[in-house]
């Protein structure tokens, strides 16, 4: 690709200087970075985690040619103060944003991502990256934590914590809702063509659509494509229109978060799996995965596979009585600090940059891809981040612990790890707590507390924890 430079001339004037731009090589060697995040996907739902229920080869295969660690965390049990921590590099605790908004709170002018922090897209932008962000946001649904006003060029997708797939019109999709009581006035199980109702939850499906349209940029459009499939799309439209120049995609998939939605087509092939609400997830992870798969291919097709940093990993661990889904072999689930709410499918590739098909076991943490990122492609690491670049130590070249320790706090629940241990307190009341110990290498289910077994390692946890606790900040809102 030649590129012209335009000098302003003396009299003022533009005059065009044929000489390439001095940046055209260095733009050449920059990365491409593609940011895939899963939604409540659980730790053990994907072959390369050891699922063979649910065909997943295209993440897979991410793995097959990638690095996949089997101790990666995220930051919080929940979508937005996790998804803040991705994107600053910083305990979201650092600056209040420890809580997560649903519903109508989205629209709350107080609640989003602090417009103090800087974000992944922001840094990547000021050096001259296209960036976008396909999918679900969840950082503030007011104007000024808009995406677009966050480091974003482009946004196409919708701004609060969830959204339908398809209207409940559509013929070739069947849906299954939660409701407080079925349309005979009991409880249990319904089914009507497509629908399907389910009262064990003990509640109503949430009205994830109010005032939270499809937009691109900030006007609302009309979709009439599968959600996942329209996400799909515009990854690779946006792939194909920027592939001449550096640049950051960030695809938030909603899927695999409620409402539970499946094309009948996806539904098809898992005849084997009995119970339609586990078919419905299936259906739901193997549309998401294909769009993974196309998304990759574009970046092949474009010569870009081998220059392009691929990551992916869920924002928070599985809620298994809602969606089935599996975080075997932890215990707990989304909403909690045990490892299933915590612990998650987390992967990184780069073509002949780092080793393929390697698992690294070591903790790690969501934080790290930024300063990851910046690393790769050449920018600036902020001094303010609790991140770490993994770079040197997934290549060889670092052998210690990326981290001594891993902080989480949410609503009073508290969490620390180090090494191989683990403390955790489940007591929301701060003053009342009920702290467990456990040693992860030899119980990663969490079965055997051995807080009274091991009085010296608690304290030495419980130390560390009140260590970083007292550089947090309160939340901003709960």
């Amino acid at each position: 690709m030649k590129r012209i430079i335009w000098i302003l001339g003396i009299s003022g004037t533009f005059v065009p200087n044929p000489v390439k731009a001095s940046s055209e090589k260095l733009e050449t060697q920059r990365p491409n970075i593609v940011l895939i995040i899963a939604d409540d996907l659980g730790y053990g739902e994907l072959g390369c985690q050891g699922n063979p229920q649910i065909p997943t080869p295209n993440i897979d295969d991410l793995a097959k040619k990638g690095v996949r660690f089997t101790s990666g965390y995220v930051t919080a049990p929940n979508c937005s103060p996790s998804r803040a921590g991705i994107l600053t590099g910083k305990y979201q605790t650092r600056f209040g944003y420890e809580n997560n908004p649903i519903g109508a709170k989205n629209d709350d002018p107080g609640y989003g991502l602090p417009t103090n922090q800087k974000t992944m897209a922001e840094i990547l932008h000021n050096n001259g990256y296209a960036t976008a962000v396909i999918g679900k946001w969840h950082l503030g649904g007011t104007a000024k934590y808009h995406p677009m006003r966050r480091g974003f060029d482009e946004f196409f997708g919708f701004l609060h914590e969830g959204h339908s797939y398809a209207y409940p019109t559509w013929k070739d999709v069947t849906s299954m809702y939660r409701r407080l009581t079925l349309p005979d006035g009991t409880k249990g199980r319904w089914i009507h063509g497509n629908t399907v109702y389910y009262t064990a939850m003990g509640y109503d499906e949430p009205p994830y659509d109010a005032n939270n349209p499809i937009m691109r940029g900030s006007q609302p459009v009309e979709e009439s494509t599968y959600l996942t499939e329209a996400f799909s799309r515009e990854a690779i439209s946006f792939i194909d229109r920027k592939k001449d120049q550096p640049f950051f995609l960030e695809v938030a998939f909603n899927s695999v978060h409620s409402p539970m939605q499946a094309k009948n087509e996806d539904l098809a092939g898992l005849s084997g799996i009995e119970d339609i609400q586990r078919r419905i997830f299936a259906g739901m992870l193997i549309n998401m995965d294909r769009g993974i798969g196309q998304i990759i291919q574009k970046l092949r097709e474009s010569g870009l596979d081998d220059n392009t940093v691929i990551i992916f990993l869920s924002d928070n661990g599985g809620p298994t009585r809602e969606l089935t889904s599996s975080n075997l072999p932890l215990r707990g689930e989304k909403g909690n600090l045990y490892e299933g709410g915590i612990r998650v499918p987390f992967i990184i590739q780069w073509n002949g940059k780092i080793p393929a098909g390697t698992t690294y076991e070591k903790p790690v943490i969501s934080l790290d891809i930024l300063p990851t990122v910046v690393a790769a492609t050449g920018a600036e690491t902020p001094q303010d981040i609790d991140g770490v670049n993994l770079l040197p130590y997934i290549t060889g070249k670092e052998a210690g612990q990326p981290h001594q320790c891993l902080y989480w706090r949410q609503n009073g629940l508290t969490a620390l790890r180090s090494g191989d241990w683990k403390i955790f307190n489940k007591k929301s009341n701060s003053l009342q707590p009920e702290w467990e110990l456990y040693n992860l290498v030899d119980d990663i289910g969490e079965t055997n507390n051995l807080v009274k077994q091991f009085p010296d390692k608690f304290k030495e946890l419980h130390t560390n924890w009140n260590e970083l606790n007292v550089k947090m900040v309160d939340p901003l809102f709960k």
